[in-house]
Order: structure tokens, then sequence, then C-alpha cells
């Protein structure tokens, strides 16, 4: 038996009993013979050693069927991952602050409706929130509140600073609009 010198590669070698799987560039190592021929004596014959398997051809990559953000979005969230992404090149999140660090969302719809969305609680005051989020529970948050959230993480929401008298008006002007009571 011979001891074995030159291997293909790592993965192949680790297969063959007796060797020590070091870098493909070392050798077996002088206290450790190879119970196989070397490997370029088995090429010379034309076979192989018979505990030696081939290394599989490389997969092909296959394509994905989620090929960017929004894909990936629309994935989550479902059809309304590409309304709110529509809303956020639109420019239609503004960010209202008051000095008391107050902070509401106010969301210009695609039907041309202002939707407050409050990110503490994880609120919007549209039709849509409230039938499928809260009633139905069949999604998760509302084109309104995923626009709030990918204008936070882009960079891309409006800033609108108020006063804490302004902030109060413009909740309470929403309240009484919609008919909600308290919220939060």
């Amino acid at each position: 038996m011979s001891q074995h010198a030159v291997r293909p590669s790592l993965s192949q070698h680790a297969v063959r009993p007796g060797c020590n799987p070091s870098p493909p560039s070392m050798p077996c190592g002088p206290a450790v013979t190879c119970p196989l021929p070397a490997w370029p004596e088995a090429q010379q014959r034309g076979t192989s050693p018979p505990s030696v398997r081939a290394a599989p051809p490389p997969e092909e990559p296959r394509p994905s069927t989620l090929c960017g953000p929004a894909e990936r979005l629309k994935f989550v969230f479902g059809s309304s991952a590409v309304a709110a992404l529509d809303l956020v090149d639109q420019h239609s999140v503004t960010r209202i602050v008051s000095p008391s660090g107050r902070a509401v969302y106010q969301v210009l719809g695609s039907s041309g409706k202002l939707y407050t969305c409050y990110a503490s609680c994880h609120f919007c005051t549209c039709p849509a929130f409230a039938f499928s989020v809260l009633r139905k529970n069949n999604s998760l948050m509302c084109k309104h509140i995923l626009a709030m959230y990918l204008s936070q993480a882009t960079g891309a929401c409006q800033e609108l600073s108020v006063s804490d008298q302004q902030l109060a008006s413009i909740l309470l002007a929403e309240e009484e609009e919609e008919g909600l009571g308290t919220m939060c």
C-alpha cells in the first residue's frame, strides 16, 4: 500500500478510511498511511478507489420566486404591501410630533382621505384596519400602518412639529369625525 500524497479535494478525501482530513494541499502525514492506492495511480488505471465518492455536480441555482424586497413584503403582508409601498413612494406619510414628545402619523390614503396611525399601540383609523385586523383577524396590519413603518425605516417620512394643543386638536377632530371615543 502506498502513502496518499495527492488528493482531489477535502470532501472526497474525507470519505477515505485511515486518512487524516488535513487541508487538500497537505499529505496525509508520516504516521498515517492510506489503505487505498494513491490517487494518481487510481487515475492511471481509469478507476477510482472504491471508497472515494465523486462529488455531486454543483446544483443549478434555482430562480427565486421572491426576487426583491417588494416581493418579500408581499409574501409576508399580502396585497397591502404593494399599496403601502405606493403610499411611501408618494410621500403620503407624515409624522406629527409635539414638544411633549407625543407623536402620531397621518397617512393620506389612496382614496384621498387622511388616516391617523398610532405606532405606540399599532392602530389605524381606517375601515380596513377595523375590519381585516380587528374583526376578521386575517391581516397583521393595514396598508397605512405598513406604510408608516416602511417610511420610518427608509427615512421617507415627512416631519411636522406642532404644539401640544394643536396635536390634541388633531386627535379630537379625528375622534369626532370617526365617532370612535377614546383610543389607546
